[in-house]
């Protein structure tokens, strides 16, 4: 083969493999967005945490926005570093909050639930406290009974610390940790189909979008809706969870 011909392949080779990776990007950005129906999903709500930067979140509630989700913590000891600016912008703002902890597959999960605990002790939470349990940042070597029973100590000492927990995963998650484990706990489902998933009175909210676009929020921002067609339906719900823990860690 000549020289030429070779170099022409390279480049051929080359181009091919750039476009291929935009190919996937955009692939990939087609699916990470659903958008649903404003009168069937009136309530709107958006979760954050330091990678969103600075969030102005009198903006975020004058766009519309009643809810917001704000990472806290991560495994046994981590914080997230703008959690608690954010919760105090957000509630001064007068949002209805709400905090999530990522779930560390490698760490027991009574530890976890000190680290949250403490994070939001005697605060005010108006929504369930929300465990991220997702394969995505986390190693894979685990067995799924072992994250389940991790799982399930955290549940149990959330709620004898006062907290009411839903869990938020995606579809992959539900079916492989939490259908038929997790049954009488809260669901936060992430998917970009509609339906979600099969079972419509499963779940309570619904992450639909990874790629939203709102005032308040610099770059992509994660959307999400409660599952009723009637914002007073969600001013219920909101009625009947406490604000609050009583206990001190």
């Amino acid at each position: 083969m000549k020289a030429r011909n070779i170099a022409w392949l390279i480049v051929g080779t080359v181009a091919l493999a750039i476009a291929a990776t935009m190919y996937v990007r955009i692939s990939n950005a087609g699916i990470m967005h659903i958008d649903v129906d404003a009168a069937s999903f009136p309530v709107r709500g958006v979760d954050i945490s330091a990678h969103n930067g600075h969030v102005d979140f009198e903006r975020l509630r004058d766009a519309g926005v009643d809810f917001v989700y704000i990472k806290a913590t991560e495994g046994a000891t981590w914080r997230d570093s703008l959690y608690e600016h954010n919760y105090r912008a957000a509630i001064n703002a007068g949002l209805t909050v709400g905090v999530y902890h990522f779930f560390r597959f490698n760490v027991e999960g009574w530890r976890q639930s000190v680290n949250i605990l403490r994070a939001t002790r005697n605060r005010r939470i108006d929504l369930p406290i929300a465990i991220d349990v997702e394969e995505w940042g986390n190693p894979g070597e685990y067995a799924a009974e072992d994250i389940i029973s991790n799982l399930r100590s955290m549940v149990e000492l959330l709620r004898q610390g006062g907290r009411e927990v839903i869990i938020y995963t995606n579809k992959n998650g539900y079916y492989r940790y939490i259908r038929g484990h997790f049954d009488d706990v809260a669901l936060w489902i992430c998917s970009f189909t509609n339906p979600p998933i099969r079972e419509r009175k499963r779940w309570t909210l619904w992450q639909h979008s990874h790629i939203g676009s709102i005032d308040g929020i610099r770059g992509n921002a994660d959307f999400n809706t409660f599952n009723s067609p009637a914002l007073g339906d969600f001013n219920d719900y909101l009625r009947s969870h406490p604000g609050i823990s009583s206990i001190n860690f």
